[in-house]
């Protein structure tokens, strides 16, 4: 039997409002998890995984998988959903490839670091969502935060590809101090040289431009906002700027009057 519009409507509306109340629920069990799961990451790139980490890596692994196929299968609108979701999607199915060896050419050393490359990557998506839920994207804690994330599972990222390479990033200590130059824009002597590095480290540079970009306005802000508290700064507060609006109203009534009283 077709449904009318309006129970389509009101179908996507209560499917809709079960994906938020869904969301409620899972939003703290799903926040432990996410940073559980960068801890473990950031262990795995280091030292690696003892059998009882990775069964817990896994186990978190799949809950992760049934988290995204509830919401999946309650969003009203799929297509949409899957588009703001890729890059979860693809951190979910990395480490199916790496489980299950669905090609022998999975073991090559090459393969396994680009893999571990969308692991990062995602990994680090996660963690945005996760301190996003903490401390609100525009707040300067979220900020503080996703940036000591990227710094700690950006280096264990980097130590674990230019590790193996001659003179590479020998240590951890080493990856995090490169890590930070990076971010810092400062820069530091050492290039990646595997591909995964070099597009890691491009991608941190990125965010570094963004984050100083972001501190740079934050303390302008903060300054422009005290020079309008002040009534001696040198450029006009925002207080010195009404009081001059309503001088010249008081000029405009003035006139007004005048030409009244002498028409």
């Amino acid at each position: 039997m077709a449904t009318s519009p309006s129970e389509k409507e009101q179908l996507q509306h209560e499917r809709h409002e079960l994906l938020e109340q869904l969301t409620d629920w899972l939003e703290t069990p799903m926040l432990v998890l996410g940073f559980v799961w960068l801890l473990l990451l950031g262990i795995e790139l280091i030292w690696g995984l003892s059998p009882a980490l990775e069964h817990l890596s896994l186990g978190i692994w799949v809950l992760f998988i049934l988290d995204f196929a509830l919401k999946f299968i309650l969003a009203p609108a799929k297509l949409p959903f899957l588009k703001s979701n890729i890059i979860t999607l693809i951190s979910l199915v990395v480490p199916a490839l790496r489980l299950f060896r669905l090609a022998r050419v999975l073991r090559a050393a090459r393969a396994v670091r680009g893999l571990r490359l969308v692991k990062v990557v995602g990994s680090l998506n996660r963690g945005m969502k996760a301190l996003a839920a903490s401390f609100g994207r525009r707040g300067i804690g979220y900020v503080v935060g996703l940036t000591g994330v990227v710094l700690l599972l950006g280096a264990a990222g980097m130590y674990a590809f230019e590790k193996d390479v001659p003179n590479g990033l020998g240590t951890y200590p080493e990856a995090l101090w490169w890590t930070a130059m990076v971010l810092t824009s400062m820069g530091s002597e050492y290039w990646p040289k595997t591909a995964e590095g070099r597009t890691l480290c491009f991608l941190l540079a990125l965010y570094g431009f963004a984050v100083f970009g972001y501190f740079t306005a934050t303390l302008a802000s903060f300054f422009m906002g005290r020079d309008a508290e002040d009534q001696g700064a040198e450029i006009a507060g925002s207080a010195q700027i009404e009081a001059l609006h309503e001088e010249v109203r008081q000029l405009r009534q003035e006139l007004r009057n005048s030409r009244s009283a002498n028409p």
